[in-house]
């Protein structure tokens, strides 16, 4: 098994799949690195060379930032959008869509678990 960004990528799997486990890379971005790093995209992980790996690593940490970083990244911006009480920070901050989706119906992702409200249940007739 290859480490490539500190992330063990699976050995059976062809290697442009096998980089996308890395947090931030994507298809596209995969066959980009590969395409930079000269490798061929169908191989699989395991017939690597330990020379095509270290060229691999080395076009990811020169030209992207990923795993723990970008994750910073992304939550220093959310912070911020919180801080200064914007209206999508406000959103985040309530746990609710931040882009513009319903909320009356759907939305259970971001909500949660659905909360029965008391007092809608119709109330059974009693004998008087």
């Amino acid at each position: 098994m290859a480490r490539i960004a500190g992330v063990t990528i699976p050995s059976e799997k062809q290697i442009w799949v096998a980089l996308t486990y890395v947090y931030g890379i994507g298809p596209k971005s995969s066959y980009d690195i590969l395409a930079k790093a000269k490798v061929e995209p169908t191989l699989r992980t395991k017939d690597l060379t330990d020379d095509d790996i270290s060229r691999i690593s080395e076009v990811i940490s020169t030209n992207y930032s990923v795993e723990g970083e970008l994750q910073r990244v992304i939550s220093g911006n959310i912070k911020r959008l919180k801080d200064i009480k914007s209206y999508r920070g406000q959103r985040h901050s309530a746990n609710l869509p931040t882009r513009g989706q319903r909320t009356r119906t759907n939305a259970r992702t971001r909500r949660g678990k659905k909360v029965t409200v008391a007092g809608t249940a119709k109330k059974a007739v009693s004998k008087t």
